[in-house]
C-alpha cells in the first residue's frame, strides 16, 4: 500500500530501467540487483550533533583517511578492445579515493581483505566508455577494462595506484568511466583522470566527488562522466543511454526503506518530528498536505509508528544520500550580574559532560582550570562586548531590524489603520488600538499619519496574525506565554528608525474577552519598565520566527527570534531541499545547470536531517527554548502557507532607506551572482529555444513546483521557464537564498543573540498589566520590576542550551567553501566559463572593500557609531570561527 502524502516516481522509473537495461553482467543498471545504499552517519545527541558535524572534515567523509590511487594494469588488446585489431595507444588512469570509517573490528577484517585484493591487483575495476557508437552497427563500442594495482604510499599517506589501458585508435573520446569497487568498504572518489602515456596529454577528467559502494554490498557499477557539460540534445550518442540510466537510478524504486548504500532522491512529508510511540505527548501533526502545507523533504522509508500510522518512526540514523553528507535547569536568573557571570566567571552545570565532549566546543565553552568544578564559560558576544548596555536602548532595538540577523521582518505601512485579516468573530476586533492620535503625539507633530505614509516613513513589525491563532494553545503549556504583536516605527530624516509604539494582544476565548494594550517609550519608572517587558515579548517572537521561517525557507520578511528561528529554518533550509532532490532526479551530472548549482547544495540535506533529529523535533531545542513550544513547527507551516512565494525570494530593490545595510550590501552580492549566472546560462543557451526544448531542465522545474512544493503547485505566481532570461532569474534566486541570504541570517546569530537579553528566545511570563492593577502580579512588578523582567527572560537552562546552539550555527569550519573562492573543476576546462568565474571572483573581492568603506562612513549610522557593531554579514570571505562575515556556497549549517 502506498503511503499517504508521498510522491512515488518508482513505477515509470522501473519501466525505464527494464526497457534500457542490457543483459550484460557488467552493465550500469541491473534491475534484478538490490538498489544502491548510502552509509548513514551515526548521529550524536542534542547540541553535540551540530558541533561534531562542523568538526568533521568534509573532504574525508565520515572520519576516513584520504588516499590517492593511480590504478595500474595492462589489459591485453583482445580484452581491452573486444577483439579489435589495429593501432593501439597506451593511457593511464589516476583516481583519488577516501574510504569510509567503520567499526573497529569490521575495519580490521575489511582492511585485511582489501590489502589482499591490492596484492592480487584487484582494488578497482575501471571500464572506459566511448562517447561514440560504432559507425557500422550503431551500437555501443566495447568497453575497455583494467584492474587497479597498488604501487606505493606518499608522504601524505596517500596510496598510489596506476592502471594502464591499451586503447584502439578508433575508440574515440573517452566519455565516461564505469567503476566497480572491489574493496569491502565504500570509497569516496574525489577525482579521475586519464592521461596519454606517449604524449602526456589529458584525455579524460571527472571531478567525481562521490561515494562508491562496495560490489559486495551492491553489484551495480558507478558511472562518472567526463568534465564537459552537455545539454540533453547535445549528449554524445555513446553516452545517451547511460545518462538516462543514471537518472533512473537516482529516482529510485519506490517505497522501500532506504538503506546504507542507496543513492536515491525521493520526496516525503515532514512526518518524523514527533515520537508518539515513546510518549503520546510527543505526537506532532504531519507537515505537508492540505491541512499543514510545507515543502517536501527527502524520504527515508522508515516504518510507521504503532500508535499513529501517519507518523514515521525515529531512529539514531537518518537516511541522507551519502553524497549530501559532510564528511536544563528551569530556574530564572536572580540578577543581571548572574547573566554577566556566564561570560566572566562561568556557571555551574551539575551534569557537565566529560572532557572529551567539551573538546567539541573549543571556542564556545572554556572550561575553568579544574574540570571537576563543573564550570563552563561562554565567549562574550560582539554586541555585548562593544556596548554592554546597547540592549536597553530603543535606537539599537530599531537598528538591528535593518542591520541584524532578521532584516526581512519589517514592512512599510501602506494602509491605515492597521487591521487583522483574521475572523473577528473568533479572535476579537480586527482594528489595531494604535490610533492616529497616539502616533502623531509620539512623532511630535512633525507630520500627519497620512503624510508619513505618503513619504514612506511608517513601518511595522507585524506578528499579529501569525501568532494570534496559537496564543491560547501556547498558554496551556508550562513556563511560556504568547501574544500577537504589532510594533510601529517612524523613519526619521536621518534615515534612522525610531520606535513609536508596541501593541500586545490576547485574543478572546471561551473564558476570556480580548485583551490588548499599547505601550510607548516611557518617561516615568512604571511605563519604562513595562516598555522593556513589551520589547522582550516582541523580541522573543522575532527570534522564533527567524529560526523556523526565515532560516528554514526565506519567509523571514514577516517575523524576527521566535520569529527568527522559524523564518530562518523554513526560508532557507526547508524550501531548498526540494531543489536538491529535483536536481539529482532530473538533471544529469553532465548537465551544465547541474554543475552550476550543485556547489550551492552541498551538505544541506544532512544538516536538515540533523535538525529533524535534535533541533525542530518534538521536545527538541526549538520546542524547549522558544515561546511557541510544541506548536513551533506547526507555526512554521502556517507561515509557509500564508507567506512563502518563490517569486518574492529575490532580493527586493524597493529599499526602506539608503542606510539599510542588509539590502545595500545584498544588492551588490545579488547583482554579482546574476551577472555570473547570466554569463554561464547565455553560453550554454545561445538560442532561446534551447531552454524550452531541454527536457531535463523542464522536468526539473516542473518537479520543483508540482512535487517539491506540491502544496503550492497551483499557485499563479510561479515563474515560467521558456527563455534564458527566465532561467537566469530562477537560478539567481536559488543561488541567492542558499548563499547570500543564508549567510546574512545565520552567521551573526551568536554575536547578536548570544547575550540573550538582546534577543530572548522565549517570554515566560505575561506582562503584569494584563492581570489588572489590583493583582498580586502587578504588586510584585511594582515592588521589584527587575525581577519581573528576569522572570520573563529564558531560564538558565534554556539560555545555556540556546547559546551553545547559536555558537555552533554561527561558526565557519576551517574548510568552509566560500562562494567565488575556488573554481569548480568543470568550469576550469572551459575558457569562457573560467573567464566569467574570474570576473565574478574579482567583483566579490571589490565588494569586500566597498563594505569596509561603508562601515567607516559616519553618515551611515546603522553601521557606524559609538559601540555599534559594523555590518559585515555579507562580506564574501572569512577566516574560520565566529566572525560575523563570509558567504559559503551552500547551507551547510
Amino acid at each position: 500500500m502506498l503511503e499517504s502524502g508521498v510522491v512515488h516516481a518508482w513505477q515509470p522509473t522501473l519501466a525505464l530501467l527494464r526497457s534500457v537495461a542490457p543483459s550484460s553482467s557488467s552493465s550500469l543498471i541491473d534491475v534484478a540487483a538490490p538498489p544502491l545504499h548510502i552509509l548513514q552517519s551515526s548521529l550524536p545527541t542534542s547540541v553535540n550533533k551540530f558541533r561534531k558535524l562542523r568538526m568533521r572534515k568534509r573532504s574525508s567523509g565520515a572520519g576516513g583517511c584520504m588516499m590517492m590511487v593511480k590504478a595500474t594494469s595492462v589489459a591485453s588488446s583482445e580484452r581491452s578492445a573486444g577483439g579489435r585489431t589495429g593501432e593501439m595507444r597506451k593511457v593511464k588512469a589516476v583516481v583519488t579515493v577516501v574510504p569510509t570509517a567503520t567499526k573497529i573490528f569490521q575495519d580490521i577484517v575489511s582492511s585485511v581483505k582489501d590489502d589482499i585484493a591490492d596484492l592480487l591487483g584487484k582494488s578497482l575495476l575501471l571500464e572506459l566508455l566511448s562517447s561514440e557508437v560504432d559507425s557500422e552497427s550503431g551500437l555501443e563500442k566495447p568497453k575497455i577494462g583494467a584492474y587497479a594495482h597498488r604501487t606505493q604510499k606518499n608522504a601524505d599517506n596517500h596510496v598510489i595506484y596506476e592502471a594502464e589501458f591499451l586503447v584502439p585508435e578508433d575508440f574515440g573520446t573517452v566519455g565516461a568511466i564505469l567503476v566497480e569497487n572491489e574493496h569491502h568498504k565504500e570509497m569516496f572518489l574525489k577525482d579521475i583522470q586519464v592521461i596519454g602515456l606517449d604524449d602526456g596529454a589529458p584525455t579524460f577528467h571527472s571531478p567525481c566527488g562521490s561515494w562508491v559502494h562496495s560490489k559486495f554490498d551492491n553489484p551495480i557499477k558507478r558511472i562518472f562522466f567526463n568534465n564537459k557539460s552537455y545539454l540533453p540534445c547535445e549528449t554524445p550518442e555513446g553516452l545517451k543511454e547511460y545518462r538516462e540510466k543514471e537518472l533512473a537510478l537516482m529516482r529510485g524504486f519506490g517505497i522501500k526503506v532506504r538503506e546504507a548504500h542507496d543513492r536515491i532522491y525521493d520526496y516525503d512529508v515532514y512526518n518524523d518530528l514527533g515520537d508518539p510511540d515513546s510518549d503520546p505527548d510527543l505526537l506532532r501533526p504531519v507537515l505537508g498536505g492540505k491541512e499543514h502545507p510545507y515543502p517536501r523533504r527527502c524520504r527515508t522509508g522508515r516504518p510507521r509508528c504503532k500508535t499513529d500510522p501517519m507518523s514515521e518512526t525515529r531512529s539514531s540514523d537518518v537516511y541522507v544520500p551519502k553524497d549530501e553528507s559532510f564528511s536544563d535547569s528551569n530556574l530564572p536568573f536572580p540578577f543581571f550580574t548572574a547573566i554577566d557571570k556566564m561570560y566572566n566567571e562561568g556557571i555551574n552545570i551539575p551534569e557537565l559532560p566529560q572532557k572529551s565532549v567539551l573538546d567539541l566546543f573549543p571556542r564556545l565553552m572554556k572550561a575553568v582550570t579544574d574540570l571537576n568544578s563543573s564550570v563552563i564559560r561562554f565567549e562574550t558576544p560582539a554586541v555585548f562586548e562593544k556596548d554592554k548596555f546597547s540592549w536597553f536602548r530603543d535606537d539599537e532595538f530599531a537598528r538591528q531590524l535593518l542591520a541584524g540577523i532578521n532584516p526581512h521582518a519589517i514592512k512599510r505601512v501602506t494602509e491605515w489603520p492597521l487591521k487583522s485579516n483574521l475572523d473577528p468573530e473568533i479572535y476579537g476586533s480586527a482594528e489595531s488600538s494604535i490610533t492616529t492620535e497616539l502616533v502623531e503625539k509620539e512623532i511630535k507633530g512633525l507630520m500627519t499619519v497620512e503624510e508619513a505614509m505618503e513619504q514612506k516613513r511608517l513601518y511595522v513589525l507585524d506578528y499579529h496574525d501569525i501568532f494570534i491563532p496559537y496564543v491560547s494553545k501556547v498558554r496551556e503549556l508550562e513556563n511560556t506565554t504568547l501574544y500577537g504583536s504589532r510594533t510601529l516605527f517612524q523613519l526619521t530624516q536621518d534615515n534612522i528608525l525610531k520606535v513609536v509604539a508596541i501593541e500586545l494582544t490576547r485574543p478572546k476565548s471561551d473564558t476570556q474577552p480580548q485583551w490588548r494594550q499599547v505601550f510607548t517609550p516611557g518617561w516615568d519608572a512604571t511605563s519604562s519598565w513595562l516598555w522593556r517587558m513589551a520589547k522582550a515579548h516582541v523580541l522573543a517572537q522575532d527570534s522564533g520566527y527567524h529560526q523556523l521561517v526565515s532560516h528554514c525557507s526565506k519567509c523571514a520578511y514577516i517575523i524576527d527570534m521566535v520569529g527568527c528561528l522559524l523564518t530562518y529554518r523554513l526560508r532557507t533550509h526547508c524550501c531548498t531541499e526540494p531543489y536538491i532532490i529535483a536536481t539529482n532526479r532530473q538533471l544529469s551530472a553532465m548537465h551544465p545547470i547541474y554543475r552550476l548549482i550543485d556547489p550551492h547544495f552541498r551538505y544541506t540535506m544532512e544538516i536538515n536531517a540533523l535538525a529533524r533529529e535534535a533541533l525542530i523535533n518534538a521536545g527538541g531545542i526549538i520546542e524547549s527554548c522558544f515561546s511557541p513550544g510544541k506548536y513551533s513547527i506547526e507555526l512554521s507551516s502556517a507561515a509557509y502557507d500564508l507567506q512563502w512565494q518563490f517569486n518574492t525570494e529575490a532580493l527586493p530593490e524597493d529599499l526602506i532607506s539608503s542606510d539599510f545595510p542588509y539590502a545595500n550590501d545584498g544588492l551588490l552580492i545579488w547583482d554579482s551572482i546574476k551577472q555570473w549566472v547570466s554569463d554561464y546560462v547565455n553560453y550554454y543557451y545561445p538560442d532561446p529555444k534551447l531552454v524550452e526544448t531541454d527536457e531535463e531542465l523542464q522536468a526539473w522545474w516542473t518537479e520543483i513546483r508540482t512535487e517539491g512544493h506540491g502544496d503550492k503547485k497551483d499557485a499563479p505566481w510561479w515563474p515560467v521557464l521558456k527563455t534564458p532570461e527566465d532561467l537566469i532569474q530562477i537560478i539567481t534566486t536559488i543561488v541567492w537564498v542558499t548563499s547570500g541570504h543564508h549567510a546574512a541570517v545565520n552567521f551573526g546569530q551568536y554575536d547578536f543573540a548570544g547575550y540573550f537579553p538582546n534577543r530572548p528566545t522565549t517570554a515566560r511570563k505575561n506582562i503584569p498589566s494584563e492581570y489588572g492593577y489590583s493583582s498580586q502580579e502587578w504588586k510584585d512588578f511594582v515592588d521589584k520590576p527587575e525581577i519581573a523582567l528576569l522572570h520573563t527572560f529564558p531560564s538558565q537552562g534554556q539560555a545555556s542550551k540556546v547559546m551553545a546552539v547559536l555558537d555552533v550555527l554561527s561558526t565557519h569550519s576551517p574548510d568552509e567553501e566560500y562562494m567565488g573562492e575556488h573554481m569548480e573543476a568543470a568550469w576550469k576546462d572551459n575558457p569562457e566559463i573560467s573567464a566569467a568565474f574570474e570576473r565574478f571572483r574579482g567583483r566579490l573581492m571589490e565588494i569586500e572593500k566597498i563594505i569596509d568603506s561603508r562601515n567607516l562612513n559616519p553618515e551611515l549610522k546603522n553601521r557606524h557609531g559609538a559601540g555599534v557593531v559594523p555590518y559585515q554579514l555579507l562580506k564574501p570571505f572569512s577566516e574560520p570561527g565566529v566572525t560575523m562575515k563570509g558567504i559559503p556556497y551552500s547551507i551547510s549549517i
